[in-house]
């Protein structure tokens, strides 16, 4: 763990980035007391195909024409 004072943190904030991606935690310090923690956000992993199967479901009537009213109404925006 890297702790480090406000202003070598605005001044360094790239090397400190680098440094998080790379699996380090950071202290942001003032006056020497920690303020806040730089870490590193976990990476979204691949989507998998057919991930939402069994979570969701689609009502038969999705596919049927709207009603005119509701058609109109689409087409007036």
């Amino acid at each position: 763990m890297t702790i480090v004072n406000v202003h070598k943190a605005k001044t360094q904030l790239s090397r400190l980035l680098a440094q998080v991606e790379n699996g380090e935690e950071v202290v942001i310090a003032r006056n020497g007391t920690p303020v806040a923690r730089l870490i590193c956000i976990q990476k979204p992993g691949k989507p998998r195909f057919g991930a939402w199967k069994d979570r969701i479901s689609i009502d038969d009537s999705f596919l049927e024409p709207l009603p005119e009213e509701e058609l109109a109404a689409w087409e007036a925006t």
